[in-house]
């Protein structure tokens, strides 16, 4: 029995029966339950929150779906599984959620795709990014908003194999998301570049990193560039240790996530110049239906929007989507919508949830971190279109476990 699958039926087994006893609710509204990491993340989970809020009120303005107003109950996991899970058995059977979407961490995604596949109720995993959710350990009842780690790396990947760069040094978390990072890094530039050789990896624990060590360990392989997958607290630490030492001087680095604003900003003056990243280049992006999101989004909350921002909003308008498509809350109607279900308009343009794996594809922003007014922001950008770096939908159902 895997530790996931442990951590899920201790968190049930564990629960108060009185706990059990479904809430009343308004006739008119549709109750979902929201879970994520809210203390132990902050600073992406409140602008994810701020996103979801404000697809909300916009829907229910204009008179729900089919009717009736859409209510969210959000509840903070404090980034641990067994909260996670006890926190979705509550809402589903005493405040009578129809669904459960959120999470952050990959490890907390994956604790809650299993207990949706234990209880069979439909789970959007909004935010965690490790391939496993909707491959290894996918299930009928789990979709993915997010685009994954595979995607992302391989958007890197495309760029990194026009580097000169031939010997790369890795530096990840040691925990799913880091591990599928780097895996799908080296597969994707291993095809495009078959000459490049992988010459150090570092696994530093996830918000415990030796920047100190970790960056020793890297200066002593000499590699020509590195792939980086340290966010937060430890993408500082990283950064600040890298540049005292020199380790990025004259080194080309690619990294997963630092264009996003909730890493990028809080380096301010220390933020480095030229990385090539993924991220979100919030007030640059002209579409109108960017700029429309984006103008809402100052008005309610008074600040730019962040990478959790869209999320969140793109989260709840898939939620809706779906249950217009389904005409009903019951599960197997949603998860028939589920399958194949495109969202027309979205600050980040149409997306798809694949029926084969359940991937959306949503995509991401490629640039390089540069500084403007003295700012760090994402230039030279481009939007990936996440089906393009998925593979075929056979391929896909293939890495999926037989339901």
């Amino acid at each position: 029995m895997t530790l996931i699958r442990r951590t899920v039926l201790g968190a049930l087994a564990a629960l108060p029966l009185a706990a059990l006893t479904p809430q009343a609710h308004a006739a008119d509204t549709i109750v979902l339950g929201e879970v994520n990491s809210y203390t132990r993340l902050p600073a992406f989970t409140e602008p994810y929150k701020k996103g979801w809020q404000l697809a909300v009120e916009q829907i229910n303005a204009a008179g729900g779906v089919g009717g009736k107003q859409l209510e969210v109950i959000s509840r903070d996991d404090t980034g641990d599984p067994a909260t996670a899970i006890r926190i979705a058995e509550e809402l589903v059977s005493k405040e009578g959620a129809v669904l459960i979407f959120g999470t952050f961490l990959s490890n907390i995604g994956l604790a809650v795709s299993d207990f949706a596949k234990q209880k069979e109720v439909l789970f959007l995993a909004s935010e965690p990014l490790s391939d496993a959710i909707v491959w290894s350990k996918g299930n009928k009842y789990t979709y993915r908003l997010r685009p994954s780690t595979h995607m992302q790396a391989a958007m890197l990947a495309e760029q990194a194999a026009k580097l000169d760069a031939v010997k790369w040094a890795t530096v990840a978390p040691n925990y799913a998301y880091g591990q599928d990072a780097v895996a799908a890094f080296k597969r994707e530039l291993s095809k495009l570049r078959p000459d490049v050789e992988f010459v150090e990896e570092q696994w530093p624990p996830v918000f415990k990193i030796d920047a100190g060590s970790t960056v020793r360990a890297l200066e002593a392989s000499k590699p020509d560039a590195i792939f980086n997958v340290t966010f937060g607290g430890d993408l500082a630490k990283f950064v600040r240790e890298g540049s005292l030492r020199f380790l990025f001087e004259d080194r080309d680095v690619v990294s997963l996530l630092t264009g996003e604003p909730e890493y990028l900003q809080p380096l301010a003056g220390e933020a480095p110049k030229g990385w090539i990243v993924t991220g979100y280049p919030a007030t640059d992006i002209a579409t109108d239906e960017h700029k429309a999101f984006a103008e809402a989004y100052i008005e309610k909350f008074g600040e730019e929007p962040k990478t959790g921002s869209i999320v969140g909003y793109n989260s709840v308008l898939a939620i809706a989507a779906a249950l217009e498509k389904a005409g009903s809350t019951e599960t197997e109607a949603l998860l028939a919508a589920m399958e194949g279900l495109t969202v027309e308009s979205s600050p980040t343009g149409p997306f798809t949830f694949r029926a084969a794996d359940h991937q959306s594809t949503m995509g991401a922003y490629v640039g390089k971190t540069g500084l403007v007014d003295g700012n760090p922001v994402m230039v030279d950008w481009s939007y990936a279109d996440g089906a393009d770096y998925l593979p075929s939908e056979e391929e896909a159902a293939g890495m999926r476990p037989a339901e």
